[in-house]
């Protein structure tokens, strides 16, 4: 994805406040082999380039005072509550060193799963994201985790993903987190569902009916 910035002259609290009223948004870039870059960018333009899983999780293109150069997203602030993006940082990359970066995961096959068609299970994503690290041309869009396979006694972990060549997740020693696992679903019988009627709560109604039927009698 591309996007344009230009170099931020004037800093400090009220200049950034003063830019954000002309719809602008205050950033920087940092990386590589310059100093961090104060920059300025459109509002709405990075408003709704943040609604963009791609966004996130793939390397952009900054064309800076008419420059291009290949940053990442590093973090944003948003407004308490309004729709306003408050602030925004990237990084500068290089084509021969590696980085790390959270790859959404892109879930498929769960309708078909054992998990589902058999045991009529609830299929719980432990994990939305997978921290990894790779080159930049590496860096995939998503993960695709294929869940056709699940089964109650069968969870899928990060160590079953098919990840792309050079690609490889950032874990503890040992370390092979849940990605998805089948949760079987609690049965509640009808008995247990309705609530328990104490026998001295008769109605007064069926008491008096009983009362006249015992006269007539």
């Amino acid at each position: 994805m591309k996007f344009t910035a230009v170099t931020r002259k004037a800093q400090g609290t009220g200049a950034s406040r003063r830019l954000r009223r002309a719809e602008k948004l205050p950033g920087i870039v940092y990386g590589g082999k310059v100093a961090a870059t104060p920059i300025e960018l459109d509002h709405n333009e990075i408003f709704h380039a943040l609604r963009k899983e791609k966004f996130h999780a793939s390397i952009l293109e900054m064309v800076l005072d008419g420059k291009s150069e290949r940053v990442l997203l590093r973090s944003f602030q948003m407004h308490p509550y309004k729709p306003q993006v408050l602030h925004i940082d990237f990084q500068r990359i290089s084509a021969d060193e590696q980085i790390r970066m959270n790859v959404p995961l892109h879930f498929v096959g769960e309708e078909k799963s054992p998990a589902i068609t058999i045991d009529k299970t609830n299929v719980n994503h432990a994990l939305t994201e997978l921290l990894v690290s790779c080159l930049p041309d590496q860096l995939p869009e998503f993960i695709t985790v294929d869940l056709s396979g699940l089964t109650v006694d069968k969870p899928v972990h990060v160590s079953d993903l098919v990840l792309p060549e050079g690609v490889t997740p950032v874990l503890k020693p040992e370390e092979d987190p849940t990605v998805a696992s089948a949760v079987v679903v609690a049965e509640e019988s009808i008995a247990d569902e309705a609530p328990a009627v104490p026998a001295d709560a008769v109605p007064a109604t069926a008491e008096k009916s009983a009362e006249e039927g015992a006269e007539k009698a």
